[in-house]
């Protein structure tokens, strides 16, 4: 497809390359001569110096055949501009980031009067999948899937549990009182795995499993994990992930703390969140944070707008017991030390947002949307992907048994949703039209279902 991004920050260019790497042509804009630079040095993209909002800008990127526009300037008013513009001239889909609280309660209209196809909102998106993270505690990350029916989380394998040393193939004949989960991926010595029957746990690795709500949570019981539930949050920094964060937690009846340096955001959050505690200090000032009570907290949140010192206070947190820590990181190439630090939950916003685009993007490049992507979710920091379908009706692969069909070497049939009924697949179950299909991919690009599953 013909994609023209607007706005070469990080988010930008993130999601440029992405796009690059799936095989769309790519135009990229920006007033910022040293940063197209940069794109033209990396990417395989034709980039275009101006302003996004400007016809002739957009006519020299080829707006009138683009078939996806996406702003993602730093400037909300600026991205719904874009795409007002871009629909205008010809765009057939446009995506605007739109960040601040305040268009949240009027955004259908904006998006109706400006033509905005599909608005982000990354900091309200990073918020849901801390709060998700934090209902499971254990877990590094969460994700849900058809409508909510599915979860997905990842857990690391103990020296002495019960999956250390077993073949993934005679798990449920060893441990027979196990709930049975789906297995979808592995990941070892930072390395992407798809486990097959005769894969072996070991310890340390981190295992992504998926099921219904009730199988998961019994299944992490079983294995003895941590399911209590979270009740003391302190979070360091005010920003907008934290202001929707903390609206979120305090729904769900727990108590905030949040430490901000600023006295004018300080004073705007015990405005807007009367029922947090908003502490006016420095957050990387540990004697602070101990009278604020970080040894009595359930949950440390790092979301200051700097990486090292989210780094440097989540560890301090390990250091003195917080049962769960949540660092937010966007450098990728931090990714594998953190883990090796111990700070499992690492949260990037520019994933975050790539993610949803990318899911977009997808189910556009298909004639039908239901045969596109209807939800993704990048796993290993992009080594693999979890990704679900709608099954259609007449398609090659329905109506026959899984063990019959092809698949991908590198892919996992990993559940079926029929009617509201969760299914882990065996060899004999098949995939029928208006199912929703979850695989699990080594890689991405993947556009359809039919890039995964066919006839032998």
């Amino acid at each position: 497809m013909r994609i023209i991004v607007i706005g070469d920050g990080k988010i930008g260019h993130h999601i440029a390359a992405q796009l690059v790497s799936e095989g769309h042509e790519v135009t990229i804009i920006d007033r910022d001569e040293s940063v197209l630079q940069r794109s033209m040095d990396t990417l395989d993209a034709l980039v275009v110096k101006g302003n996004g909002v400007s016809t002739d800008t957009l006519t020299e990127a080829g707006v009138q055949h683009a078939d996806v526009v996406i702003a993602v300037t730093a400037n909300d008013e600026i991205n719904m501009l874009c795409s007002l513009t871009a629909k205008k001239l010809g765009a057939k889909y446009t995506i605007s980031r739109v960040r601040d609280p305040e268009y949240m309660k009027s955004l259908p209209f904006l998006m109706k009067e400006l033509f905005i196809d599909y608005a982000i909102n990354p900091e309200r998106n990073m918020a849901l999948e801390i709060s998700r993270i934090l209902r499971y505690p254990f877990s590094g990350n969460v994700e849900t899937f058809a409508r909510g029916r599915v979860e997905m989380l990842d857990f690391v394998v103990q020296p002495h549990g019960r999956l250390a040393g077993v073949m993934l193939k005679d798990l449920y004949r060893v441990h027979r009182e196990l709930p049975r989960v789906l297995f979808c991926a592995v990941e070892r010595n930072h390395q992407a795995i798809i486990p097959k029957g005769d894969f072996v746990f070991a310890p340390d690795d981190r295992v992504f499993v998926a099921a219904d709500l009730h199988n998961i949570t019994a299944f992490f019981n079983a294995i003895g994990k941590n399911t209590r539930h979270i009740r003391r949050v302190m979070v360091l920094g005010g920003s907008r992930i934290a202001f929707y964060l903390t609206s979120m937690l305090l729904d769900m009846d727990m108590d905030v703390t949040i430490v901000e340096i600023d006295p004018e955001r300080a004073r705007e959050l015990s405005e807007a969140l009367p029922r947090a505690n908003i502490v006016l200090g420095d957050g990387t000032d540990h004697d602070l944070l101990e009278n604020e009570g970080l040894t009595d907290a359930d949950a440390f949140v790092t979301l200051s707008g700097l990486d090292e010192e989210n780094i440097m206070s989540g560890l301090y947190a390990i250091r003195r017991g917080v049962p769960k820590v949540i660092v937010k990181n966007n450098r990728d190439n931090y990714a594998e030390l953190l883990q090796d630090l111990g700070l499992d939950s690492v949260v990037n916003t520019k994933h975050v947002t790539s993610n949803t685009i990318l899911r977009a993007v997808r189910t556009r490049g298909n004639a039908s949307p239901l045969s596109g992507v209807q939800r993704l979710y990048g796993m290993m920091d992009g080594k693999a992907e979890a990704l679900e379908f709608i099954a259609k009706k007449d398609a090659a692969y329905t109506g026959i048994p899984l063990r019959a069909l092809k698949v991908r070497q590198d892919a996992l049939v990993a559940v079926i949703v029929r009617a509201g009924r969760v299914v882990v697949p065996m060899g004999d179950d098949t995939l029928e039209p208006e199912d929703r299909i979850i695989v699990i991919v080594k890689g991405n690009g993947v556009m359809a279902l039919e890039d995964v599953v066919g006839r032998a």
